[in-house]
C-alpha cells in the first residue's frame, strides 16, 4: 500500500534537499493522471483537492474516497491533502473521517483576516488537526491571483513569518514570493533571497503555491533555497483542455468520452512527470539539504 501521510512525504524531501509535488485533482480522470505522472517519475506526490473542487463535486467524500484507492494502488507513494480550505465546518466534517479518507494534510486558509485573527483561527485548526492526526499548512497573507491581503509584488517578512508559526503550531507555511495563482504563462521570477531567508527564520517547511507560473529553473533555485512543497494546478488544466479540445475537433462524431479523455488524461500526467523531474531530481550527499 502506497497511501502515505504528507509528514513523512514532506519530511522525507527535506531530507533530501528536494520538493514533493503537489498536484491539483477535480476529477477520477486528473486523479489517475496525477498517479500515472508520479508513477512514470518514480516519484512521491500529494493528490490534492481546494475547497473550489470539492465545492463542484457537492462534497468531498466521494472524490476523497477514489482518490484514497489510487493511492492504495500506486506504485509510488502518494498522499492526500485539502488545499485552501477556509469553511470551518468543512473542516470539521473532513477531521472527523480523515483516517478513514486517507487525508494526511489540510491547508487551513485564514489569510483574508488580519494577522490576530489569522493566528487564533490558525491555531484553533491546527490544534483540532493534530488531534486527529492531520499535518496542518497555512498561510501568512494571500499569494498573489487572488483579491485580498496579497497583491502581486507583496511579500512574506521572515520575522513575521517566524512569528506566526510560532503563535499557530502549524506544521509548514505558504510564502507569497513572486508567483500568483492562475497564471496562463511560465513568466512568474521568484525571490529566492528571500526564500533564503525565509528558510533561515522559519522553522517549518516552506510551501510555494502558484507554481504553475513559475518557469522550471526558476522552481528548481526555489528548492534549493528551501521550498519543499510545490502547488501545482492551473497548469494541468490548461494541458487537460488543450488536448481535449485537440481530440473533439480531430474526431467530430465522436460521443464515447474514452475516445477523447485519453490524450487529456495523458497530457496531464506528462506534464506531472516533468513536472516531478524538476522539483525532485536524484538528491546526492554533495548537493542534499536539509533546509
Amino acid at each position: 500500500m502506497t497511501l502515505r501521510p504528507t509528514a513523512e512525504l514532506v519530511a522525507a524531501a527535506r531530507a533530501a534537499g528536494t520538493a514533493l509535488g503537489a498536484f491539483n485533482v477535480l476529477s477520477l480522470d486528473h486523479a489517475e493522471a496525477v498517479a500515472a505522472g508520479a508513477a512514470a517519475a518514480g516519484a512521491p506526490a500529494l493528490l490534492q483537492l481546494s475547497q473550489n473542487a470539492i465545492a463542484f463535486r457537492g462534497g468531498p467524500e466521494p472524490l476523497l474516497a477514489a482518490c484514497r484507492e489510487i493511492a492504495a494502488a500506486s506504485s509510488t507513494p502518494l498522499g492526500i491533502h485539502l488545499d485552501h480550505i477556509e469553511d470551518r465546518e468543512l473542516v470539521d466534517r473532513v477531521l472527523a473521517r480523515a483516517a478513514e479518507l486517507g487525508v494526511g494534510s489540510i491547508m487551513f486558509d485564514a489569510s483574508t483576516l488580519d494577522y490576530e485573527a489569522n493566528v487564533a483561527a490558525t491555531r484553533e485548526v491546527a490544534e483540532r488537526a493534530h488531534e486527529a492526526g492531520v499535518w496542518v499548512e497555512a498561510e501568512l497573507g494571500e499569494i498573489g491571483g487572488k483579491d485580498g491581503a496579497h497583491a502581486p509584488g507583496v511579500r512574506t517578512d521572515p520575522g513575521e513569518a517566524a512569528a506566526f508559526v510560532a503563535a499557530t503550531g502549524v506544521d509548514a507555511l505558504a510564502v507569497a514570493v513572486g508567483s500568483s495563482h492562475a497564471m496562463l504563462d511560465r513568466s512568474a521570477r521568484l525571490d529566492i533571497p528571500l526564500i533564503e531567508r525565509l528558510t533561515e527564520a522559519v522553522p517549518v517547511p516552506l510551501v510555494l503555491h502558484g507554481s504553475s507560473g513559475v518557469p522550471d529553473d526558476e522552481i528548481a533555485r526555489a528548492v534549493a533555497a528551501g521550498i519543499r512543497k510545490v502547488n501545482v494546478g492551473t497548469a494541468l488544466n490548461i494541458a487537460w483542455t488543450g488536448a481535449l479540445r485537440e481530440q473533439l475537433a480531430a474526431q467530430p462524431e465522436a460521443v464515447d468520452p474514452r475516445k477523447y479523455t485519453r490524450a487529456p488524461r495523458a497530457a496531464i500526467a506528462d506534464l506531472v512527470a516533468a513536472f516531478c523531474d524538476v522539483v525532485a531530481p536524484a538528491a546526492t550527499p554533495a548537493t542534499a539539504s536539509t533546509r
